[in-house]
C-alpha cells in the first residue's frame, strides 16, 4: 500500500498555462492543466507532497517540449499507479505511437487498435487518459480534419498542435 510519502507532484507555468505533475516513486502518474474536464482519481488522494526536486527532470523536459526542441519525453511512467480499463490502456498505448507534428482520426486510431467501430469509445478513452501530451491525445483529431475534444480545452490542443506543426515544419490542417 502507498504511504503519503510515496507520492509527489510539482506545479509550474507553461505556455498552454499551469501544468501540475504528480509521480509515485516508480514514476509519473499523472499530468494535468488548469481548469481541465477530466481529473485523475490520484489526483483527489490526500497526502501528496510538493517536491520540486524530485520532479525536476519532468519539469526540464516539458520546458524543452514547450521551446519546441523535445519531441519525445524520456521519462519513467508508473501505468500501475494510472488505473484505467485493459480498452483504455490499449488505446493509450496506440497514442504513444502518433509521431510528433502528425495527426490521425478518432476513426484511424480506433482501427490501428483493431476495433474500427469503436470510434466512440476511443473518444473516451482519450479524454481519460492519465498524462497528456506525454501519451499524446492531442494529436487525435475529428475525421473532418476538426479539433474535438481535448480534456485540457480545445484552445490548449490547437496551441499544442501549433507549437509540434511549427517545431516540426510540418502545416497544421
Amino acid at each position: 500500500m502507498k504511504t503519503d510519502s510515496d507520492l509527489y507532484y510539482t506545479e509550474f507555468a507553461t505556455p498552454i498555462g499551469a501544468l501540475g505533475i504528480l509521480a509515485s516513486d516508480r514514476g509519473l502518474t499523472g499530468i494535468f492543466m488548469e481548469e481541465q474536464r477530466h481529473a485523475s482519481e490520484a489526483s483527489e488522494r490526500a497526502g501528496w507532497d510538493r517536491n520540486d526536486a524530485r520532479l525536476a527532470l519532468a519539469r526540464a523536459q516539458f520546458e524543452e517540449y514547450f521551446a519546441g526542441t523535445r519531441t519525445a519525453f524520456d521519462l519513467p511512467l508508473d501505468l500501475n499507479g494510472v488505473g484505467g480499463t485493459a480498452f483504455q490502456r490499449r488505446v493509450w498505448a496506440a497514442l504513444t505511437e502518433i509521431p510528433y507534428g502528425e495527426t490521425i482520426s478518432y476513426g484511424e486510431l480506433a482501427r490501428r487498435i483493431g476495433q474500427p467501430t469503436a470510434v466512440r469509445a476511443v473518444g473516451l478513452a482519450n479524454g481519460r487518459n492519465p498524462l497528456p501530451i506525454i501519451v499524446p491525445c492531442h494529436r487525435v483529431i475529428g475525421a473532418n480534419g476538426s479539433l474535438t475534444g481535448f480534456g485540457g480545452g480545445i484552445e490548449r490542443k490547437r496551441a499544442l498542435l501549433d507549437l509540434e506543426a511549427r517545431a516540426s515544419g510540418r502545416v497544421l490542417v
